[in-house]
């Protein structure tokens, strides 16, 4: 897949020097970004689900609990 990206004179010579800098192709370098920021947002949904669910019921376990539930000790 080809997608164009319009950018100004400054943009394109920060990020062109950045991937020069970091050793990647542009596409590399936006892929990564990309791909990044989606992982991020996965992430927050994910804690905020958590949040909810912890307030809803706030237990917590020790490591050592942890580990003797799962007869890890």
């Amino acid at each position: 897949m080809t997608v164009s990206l319009r950018l100004n004179k400054e943009d394109e010579k920060l990020i062109k020097k950045y991937a020069e800098l970091k050793n990647v192709s542009l596409s590399e370098l936006f892929r990564n970004a990309l791909i990044e920021k989606i992982e991020d947002e996965y992430d927050l949904q994910a804690y905020k689900k958590a949040i909810e669910e912890y307030k809803k019921n706030p237990v917590t376990y020790t490591h050592e609990e942890v580990a003797k539930m799962l007869d890890l000790e």
